[in-house]
């Protein structure tokens, strides 16, 4: 794996949420309490600081401080300010912040909703989700919307623009599936997991994957919430990611120090392919679109570059 060090992140990053963005060419990096929102370039592994954020001097372990979430729409993007408790918008092109609005509770979770043109934030110590909207012209200044109930959530989100829905997770071992138009609950499945935490979505083929705390990864059919399968690996999962170019489940253990690679067969079923050593609590995964997974190591301020060279699993 090639690490690649981050401005400002000696001292160490709370990380939490990584994203790729296949319209930037980019890894976005919430780099927690450095500051800054990060852009990593895949092919070149230089940074981009977008700084404005809030900052501190040291790190005292957790993702609380700075930004940690991020997520992009119409050009932009969106990321949550943990300290400040504030939803900003950056102009990636800018590189600036250049909108902001408050938000009602502490942040965990920030995306865009492409069918409503609306940002939402999951708040966790509010057990609910915040909808935010965003005017198409003018300054791009998030506005509140609505609140979405969600007792003993929510844990992790993503969403199918393409069914127009919402997946996020309890705490302790369910799924609910949410309509982003009508934000009503339409589904509430069981996920396997003793401790739902991190979650990932192939749309093409139907899945919906939930990563559970003591070390399991789960598959689910999106249509019926059925399990399809399910396999354990590493300790401390927390934040996973799927590779659609490649069909590949990426599952980080934070307390294990490991990652396993998942293949993905084409009835769900699950298989590992092979398993890497990372860092002390490296708990969260990006994959890009072609076959690189960006790890978090949170100790040493930095990302961990792997090239997946498993055979796709895309066709099986």
């Amino acid at each position: 794996m090639t690490p690649v060090d981050l401005p400002a992140g000696a001292p160490g990053i709370g990380f939490d949420d990584l994203r790729f963005s296949a319209t930037l060419k980019k890894l976005l990096v919430p780099a927690g309490r450095s500051g800054n929102l990060d852009l990593v370039d895949p092919a070149t592994l230089t940074v981009t600081a977008i700084p404005g954020f809030s900052a501190e001097d040291r790190f005292h372990g957790g993702h609380g401080a700075g930004t940690t979430s991020v997520d992009e729409g119409r050009g932009l993007l969106f990321a949550i300010d943990r300290t400040a408790r504030r939803l900003d918008v950056v102009d990636p092109r800018a590189g600036a912040i250049v909108a902001a609005g408050p938000l009602a509770s502490p942040p965990d979770y920030v995306r865009w909703v492409a069918p409503t043109g609306e940002v939402w934030v999951t708040q966790p110590s509010a057990q609910r989700i915040e909808v935010f909207s965003v005017p198409t012209s003018g300054m791009p200044t998030p506005s509140h919307a609505a609140f979405i109930a969600v007792p003993g959530g929510p844990e992790s989100l993503v969403i199918d623009a393409r069914s127009g829905r919402a997946y996020t997770h309890l705490w302790n071992g369910a799924t609910l599936a949410v309509d982003v138009r009508t934000r009503q609950t339409v589904a509430r499945w069981d996920n396997g997991c003793k401790g739902s935490r991190g979650i990932a979505l192939d749309a093409t083929r139907g899945f919906l994957f939930a990563g559970c705390d003591e070390g399991k990864a789960v598959v689910l059919d999106v249509k019926t919430g059925r399990q399809l399968s399910s396999l354990s690996a590493g300790k401390g999962v927390d934040v996973i990611d799927y590779s659609q170019a490649l069909a590949h489940l990426y599952l980080p253990g934070g307390d294990s120090g490991t990652m396993a690679i998942l293949a993905v067969s084409s009835a769900g079923s699950l298989s590992v392919l092979g398993s890497v050593a990372t860092a002390e609590d490296a708990h969260c995964v990006a994959a890009d679109d072609t076959s690189r997974a960006y790890i978090c190591d949170p100790t040493h301020g930095r990302i961990l570059v792997l090239q997946d060279t498993y055979p796709s699993a895309a066709s099986r």
